[in-house]
């Protein structure tokens, strides 16, 4: 099956809803001290984050680890990552490595590998790049990603306001550099039906970034929840049938690992009655 099969087909079943796995210093600390298990070191990481895939196991369609929170624990905090990647694939989770790659040649072959590659200890079903050494530049990655039935989501539109000079700059035929980006996806998906995304930020006005209508490719939307979008609104911020996944972690995490059962539960109801 093609990525894009495998999401439409887990969406349907569990909704659009999408759980950062961000083991922030500040989080680990909340969740518990070192004796309960949940320090802020490479172990407290790991139960963290085979937490949340337990809790989250059943109830959603995509689990998004942040490699950065793993990577700051050092080697430690990698092998964490590569348990708790396995513990949600084997949940029957997509995994989403939120690692945000992307160079040339064989640096990509190299990141291909290590994060879409089976059997790859960091294997995952699709993972974030960056298209700013070109779009072009990402093909292995790509590639590697189709042969397993996986994906790349690339990065389009950040809500981040540094990215807005670089991203709404306007190439000679008027589109913007996000909209050339969300062209060559959505043109490799129709070559290849594989279900490439886009990252296109929640609080992101589309229209100024150029991305209006929407190009026909699923959608990582992060920021809801502490980043200002509302789960609620997600009917208003992008068209009825986009296949969006709605990315919040923080509202989530922050309830503590008694509650969040409850928490993804009550997201993920949130997100179908609006849908």
């Amino acid at each position: 099956m093609t990525f894009l099969a495998r999401l439409i087909a887990s969406v349907a079943e569990h909704g659009e809803l999408c759980v950062g796995i961000d083991p922030h210093h500040g989080l680990l600390e909340r969740w518990g001290d070192a004796s309960a298990g949940f320090g802020a070191d490479a172990s407290g990481a790991e139960r963290f984050g085979r937490t949340v895939v337990e809790a989250a196991a059943g109830r959603v369609a995509v689990v998004k680890p942040q490699v950065a929170l793993f990577e700051a624990f050092g080697a430690a905090g990698m092998v964490a990552l590569e348990r708790v990647l396995a513990d949600a694939r084997a949940a029957g989770l997509l995994v989403l490595a939120d690692a945000k790659r992307g160079d040339i040649g064989t640096t990509n072959q190299g990141y291909a590998h290590a994060w879409l590659a089976e059997g790859s200890p960091l294997e995952a079903d699709a993972v974030t790049v960056s298209p700013y050494l070109g779009v072009g530049a990402l093909d292995v990655i790509f590639a590697t990603a189709e042969r397993g039935g996986k994906a790349a989501f690339v990065l389009a539109a950040t809500s981040n306001p540094e990215a807005t000079l670089l991203q709404r700059a306007r190439l000679e035929d008027g589109r913007t550099v996000a909209r050339a980006v969300a062209d060559e996806v959505a043109a490799r998906n129709a070559a290849t039906g594989a279900g490439h995304g886009l990252v296109i930020g929640a609080t992101v006005d589309r229209a100024a970034a150029g991305l209006e209508p929407m190009p026909g490719v699923p959608v990582l939307a992060p920021g809801f929840g502490t980043q200002g979008a509302r789960l609620a609104d997600r009917a208003s911020l992008f068209p009825a049938d986009a296949l969006v996944l709605a990315s919040t972690s923080r509202s989530i995490l922050e309830s503590g690992p008694t509650r969040l059962v409850a928490g993804i539960e009550a997201a993920a109801a949130e997100l179908i009655a609006r849908r």
